[in-house]
């Protein structure tokens, strides 16, 4: 016991180093972790490029003579610049030339002909505005002490609700730019409603059955996609279609791009939305009572259903509006990705959970954090696209870059849920008494 002491108490001074962390340090901390994962990916990639057999070294070490089939600095050189759209030109042609003495011979440069309105860089936001709702949706529970890991499911009967009642109130709104605009906001209103109905139903369970919310959660992902499946298939399949999916949404009742190619499955709008969404869920959360309710429920709850805080309620509502966030990401899936609901949904809701605590849960980290897991969503294509590299090295090269970005915030959250950051003069004061007393007991004992 006595060696326990010394050991927890340094565990928890290492703890509250990063609760009390201000946002300007935390946001340097993830730019140091991104880059010390980069560091450890480049060996990893030079290890399996060792491993590997090639006719031609792809990149031959400095002062060594070792080759490697496959060259780091053109793995991540295309990840990150092939997210954007290749806007730096890097080996011939580029006007910039590194200086001799350094160990790699590169040419770099701005692209003159680059453009941001690009098909990759459309890929890359596509993927991020998505994240924000899904990122969203697992933020708010987060913050009410919930972990939703239902997110997929609610956006995957959000999904199937947008594209039937976009496709079933098509018949009945003149063609347009009103009509357009009349079921887009339908679709959105439908996907929400359904998300946020399939979010209650954990909601209440947990409220008033005492049901875990990870388990129940997990569950309903399983039954709302074969649920799901089964009505389109059955039911709402289109004629003729050769995969299980409903009808095409009318194109004037789609989320089309200004500017960007239409192929990249993105429209400015959808992002604009997403914006909206962010600025609304941190008012809310921020800066309301409802929020102030969400947020103690979440930090302690007992004290703060002591102070009149109705908990079953705060759980349901909490729960819907997570589910309704989710649905809200099915609705843009179908309106700018697809077109109409598909039995092949990507695991969005999943990823949201990463975004979320990338973000520290705050509504307002949700944006650069569905960013970075986007650019690493799109740089991988062009990694797949552009090199020999394996797909599974590319997927522990993104993998790492989360893993050193979420733990420092892990770290945090966890610190937050032992307590630590609360007055440590306090805290030790009172772990002082017990032990003075404990002492004072042995001794009288004694």
């Amino acid at each position: 016991m006595s060696r326990l002491g010394p050991i927890a108490r340094s565990i928890k001074e290492f703890l509250r180093e990063f609760v009390d962390l201000s946002a300007a340090e935390r946001l340097l901390i993830s730019v140091v972790a991104v880059a010390l994962s980069v560091v450890v990916g480049f060996f990893i990639i030079l290890a399996t490029g060792r491993m590997a057999t090639c006719e031609t070294a792809a990149w031959t070490m400095p002062f060594t003579g070792i080759g490697f089939c496959y060259d780091p600095f053109q793995v991540y050189a295309v990840l990150f610049n092939g997210a954007l759209g290749y806007p730096f030109l890097i080996g011939e042609g580029a006007p910039y030339v590194l200086p001799t003495w350094m160990p790699i011979n590169l040419q770099l440069g701005l692209d003159p002909a680059w453009t941001l309105f690009n098909l990759s860089l459309g890929l890359t936001l596509s993927e991020a505005t998505l994240l924000i709702f899904t990122g969203l949706s697992v933020a708010v529970a987060f913050r009410a002490g919930l972990f939703n890991i239902g997110t997929q499911g609610q956006l995957v009967i959000g999904a199937l609700l947008t594209a039937l009642v976009v496709v079933g109130a098509a018949p009945y709104l003149p063609e347009g730019s009103f009509g357009g605009a009349v079921l887009i906001t339908l679709g959105v209103l439908a996907g929400a409603v359904g998300g946020g109905l399939w979010g209650a139903i954990p909601g209440a369970l947990k409220a008033y059955a005492d049901a875990n919310e990870v388990i129940t959660t997990i569950m309903l992902n399983f039954i709302a996609a074969n649920i799901a499946y089964v009505l389109v298939l059955e039911v709402f399949r289109a004629p003729g279609s050769s995969v299980v999916a409903t009808k095409y949404a009318p194109e004037y009742a789609q989320l089309d791009p200004w500017f960007f190619p239409g192929t990249s499955g993105f429209a400015e709008l959808a992002l604009l939305i997403a914006l909206a969404f962010v600025a609304g869920l941190y008012v809310l959360v921020e800066h309301t009572p409802f929020g102030f309710d969400l947020r103690t429920s979440g930090i302690q709850p007992m004290a703060a259903e002591y102070g009149g805080v109705d908990a079953k309620r705060t759980t349901v509502s909490a729960m819907t509006l997570s589910g309704a966030l989710g649905g809200v990401g099915g609705a843009v899936w179908v309106l700018m990705k697809e077109g109409r609901w598909l039995e092949s949904i990507p695991a969005l809701g999943f990823d949201g959970i990463t975004v979320s605590i990338l973000a520290g849960n705050n509504p307002l980290g949700i944006v650069p954090a569905a960013l970075l897991f986007g650019v690493l969503k799109g740089g991988a294509l062009e990694i797949g696209f552009q090199t020999d590299v394996p797909t599974e090295l590319v997927g522990v090269l993104r993998g790492m870059i989360i893993l050193f970005v979420a733990m420092p915030e892990f770290f945090r959250q966890f610190g937050r849920y032992l307590g630590l950051d609360e007055d440590p003069v306090a805290e030790s004061t009172d772990g002082e008494s017990d032990e003075t007393a404990a002492t004072d007991g042995g001794e009288t004992d004694g």
